[in-house]
């Protein structure tokens, strides 16, 4: 299907929108008739137009529907991810981001946006069949997630579950001056 550029802008949002998952470049590519390099151009424009795309090695997605996110801290060991990961996935909450605190480097972040066990296999494999680490092991295991869910309730639920497993890290006390 051959569009005129402002149809296929409007009909690419429509359908990054519309999707439960990442679109992959190249599948946008066959379904408006175009190269790959016509669609990166296109994301651009839109998100010149402030439209929320975000890339991922496994296509283009748009935020998350409205809801409720809260940041946690965690920390455990590299054969512990899948764990972490798939405890918050099975509460119905989504791992938008994985970031650290680097003393020299500031705020490190990689997005993720991890929905469900197959998404976490996906990023575990990844993490597998690469030559790079988990970000979380630059600060010794210390890292942060932001997660997204429909309402507050799922995320005190992953909360309690993080907390259980062992991986939260608790806030400390501010200090009050004597």
């Amino acid at each position: 299907m051959v569009l005129d550029k402002e149809t296929r802008l409007y009909e690419i949002e429509k359908a990054l929108r519309e999707s439960a998952e990442p679109i992959s470049g190249d599948s946008l590519a066959k379904t408006f008739s175009v190269s790959r390099q016509v669609i990166v151009q296109d994301i651009s424009l839109l998100r010149a137009k402030n439209i929320p795309i975000h890339s991922t090695n496994r296509g283009y997605y748009m935020d998350a529907p409205k809801g409720f996110r809260r940041t946690f801290k965690s920390h455990h060991r590299d054969d512990e991810i899948t764990k972490e990961l798939n405890l918050i996935v099975d509460l119905g909450a989504i791992v938008e981001d994985v970031y650290v605190e680097h003393r020299v480097y500031g705020k490190i972040a990689a997005t993720l946006n991890v929905q469900s066990r197959k998404d976490v296999k996906h990023f575990m494999d990844d993490i597998y069949h690469s030559v790079s680490t988990p970000l979380n092991n630059i600060t010794d295991g210390y890292h942060f997630h932001t997660v997204f869910a429909k309402d507050e309730e799922t995320l005190n639920e992953v909360e309690a579950a993080l907390a259980e497993a062992g991986f939260l890290v608790p806030e400390e006390p501010s200090k009050e001056e004597a």
